[in-house]
This record gives C-alpha cells, structure tokens and sequence, in this order.
C-alpha cells in the first residue's frame, strides 16, 4: 500500500472526531472507503493507522511467524492487539477515534496525521514536532548515508 506522501494538520473535536482533509483522502483513494484499523503507537506516543489491507497482512505474518503453542509468542500477539480497533470515515469525512485510544496517543485538538513506510500515524501536534527535532541533523544524514 502507498500512504498519502506528507503529512496532514488537523482538527479534533471534543467528541473525538477528527476532520481528514480533502487531499489526505484524495491520495488514499478507494482504501480510505474500506476502513482502517487504530491501535496505540508500539514505540511512540502516539497512534497507529492502517488499511485494513495492511492491517490484514501484518496479521497473517503473526499467524506465519509465530506459534500460537509459544506463550511468549502468544504475548507479543496480545500486547500487539491490544487497544486495535476498526474505525472508518463517516459521511462527513471525519474519524472517530475512541476515548481510550485519544488517551493513550496523548491527542489534544491540534493533530499531525503523518505517513512512515508501513502505515500511518497520528500524533498531537507539539509531540509531533518534538519527535521530528529529536533526531539532530548529523545522526539524520548518517542513517540516510546508510541505506542502500
């Protein structure tokens, strides 16, 4: 799946619901009808977005990778889960994001929907930005010398 190049500022309603941006669902496309699946970030505060498609297939490398007769295995699929839920856009073209999961992405009003190479995240706009100062230029040009 290719996610939408850029990253997205958005609004967040007291109620949870956050305004998608027109040119954020024009570059999703048809994914975006199909629904996505949130869960909380694994190794950052903020949230998880996937297609349901990608959702799907990180699903089925757990059932290929790892036994479900090995307790650990069985953990980490748990802890993986744990807090994932289906959501969609509505007719207005806005997400629910549940209570829970606001909380556990630390999400205020002011919101950055970013994409990273295997799904999408969101996070609250100063976290976002901290996050992306975080990594100082010199250990951003070394990494990237790295890659091949």
């Amino acid at each position: 799946m290719s996610y939408p190049v850029g990253h997205f500022s958005c609004k967040l309603d007291a109620k949870g619901r956050l305004m998608i941006p027109s040119d954020f669902k024009e570059q999703m496309g048809a994914q975006a009808d199909e629904g996505f699946v949130l869960r909380p970030g694994s190794q950052k505060k903020c949230l998880e977005l996937f297609t349901r498609k990608d959702w799907d297939e990180v699903q089925e490398k757990f059932r290929t990778s790892l036994s479900p007769f090995n307790p650990q295995h069985e953990a980490v699929i748990r802890k993986y889960n744990a807090g994932a839920r289906p959501v969609k856009l509505d007719a207005t073209g806005r997400l629910q994001i549940p209570k829970e999961l606001m909380d556990k992405g630390f999400l205020t009003k002011d919101v950055i929907i970013t994409s990273v190479t295997t799904k999408m995240e969101i996070w609250d706009q100063a976290l976002y930005k901290a996050a992306v100062e975080s990594l100082d230029d010199d250990t951003f040009l070394q990494i990237l010398s790295e890659i091949k």
